[in-house]
């Protein structure tokens, strides 16, 4: 019981430097901090490690900002190159849908006609009415594979991108 107490208090002293924590879980805390010395120097030990990486200095290339910038734009510019193409694909599945739904009491039947005609089971056109239906989803779902195919990177054999 006693180290799920200690597990609880390093959990929450954690939270509490990079979230934050409720008023009770507080509360809790600074009571096991005043009779636990064990979690005491631990909250100590891990407030001098964030005082000293507030201190320390991290020089970075002066142009890393810029490129940065440069960056987040040409990504941005292809997302919205993109957004066009994406609702025209979207416009076109649900005309496709609405087309589908509409005409749907008329392939029954013609899928029925066929099916009664040739002797085919009635399982089997039935199932071809499905893919019928289906059909739409089925390229939307190509679509969208082939585009995150699209979007992947590619490695390099260093393992860089």
């Amino acid at each position: 019981m006693t180290n799920d107490l200690h597990a609880r208090a390093e959990t929450l002293i954690a939270k509490d430097r990079v979230e934050g924590i409720s008023a009770a879980e507080h509360e809790w805390l600074s009571q096991h901090l005043r009779e636990c010395t064990q979690c005491a120097d631990s909250a100590n030990a891990m407030q001098q490690a964030l005082r000293s990486l507030r201190t320390l200095s991290v020089s970075v290339p002066r142009e890393l900002a810029a490129r940065t910038q440069f960056r987040v734009r040409l990504r941005a510019h292809e997302l919205q190159a993109r957004e066009p193409r994406w609702r025209l694909i979207w416009a076109m599945c649900g005309a496709s849908w609405v087309a589908g739904a509409a005409t749907a009491p008329y392939v029954w039947h013609g899928l029925e006609w066929i099916g009664h005609r040739t002797g085919m089971p009635d399982l089997l056109w039935k199932m071809g009415f499905g893919v019928w239906w289906a059909l739409p989803a089925i390229v939307a779902a190509a679509i969208l594979l082939m585009e995150g195919g699209e979007r992947r990177p590619a490695r390099t054999a260093g393992g860089g991108a």
